[in-house]
């Protein structure tokens, strides 16, 4: 995967989303956009789920939608041309099925790691490995 400028990244787990651009097309260069947190879902309503599970993972099945719903808002909006997921293979299969086709469409890259308390270079690294 070749990330280019103005890519939009998302590092999140269950509870909490960051946001960054790539502001090179030479190399990964990170600048912060902020952050989504659970607490401000209230009452979003879960996404779909098995019968028996815990509050705290309708939380996160919630939190993931609420990603998928936000992203495909700054797609509609020009806001991105490419987008790499970067969150835990639970979070990442949970906001997975929730993305727009308009979302899936500019969505270049995965990855399954937990990086959410990482330091923007850790993240960078990450994205470095995995473009090959």
């Amino acid at each position: 995967m070749k990330i280019k400028s103005n890519s939009l990244i998302v590092v999140a787990d269950g509870e909490k989303a960051a946001l960054f651009q790539n502001t090179s097309n030479s190399e990964i260069n990170l600048k912060s956009l902020g952050g989504m947190e659970l607490s401000y879902l209230d009452d979003k309503g879960p996404s779909t789920l098995p019968e028996e599970v815990s509050d705290k993972e309708i939380e996160e099945a919630t939190f993931a939608k609420h990603i998928a719903s936000d992203l495909y808002k700054r797609a509609h909006n020009g806001g991105f041309d490419q987008l790499v997921l970067i969150a835990d293979p639970q979070t990442l299969g949970q906001i997975r099925p929730n993305l727009h086709h308009e979302v899936q469409q500019r969505l270049v890259g995965e990855i399954a790691k937990t990086l959410t308390n990482s330091p923007i270079e850790d993240i960078e690294k990450a994205i470095q490995s995995s473009e090959g």
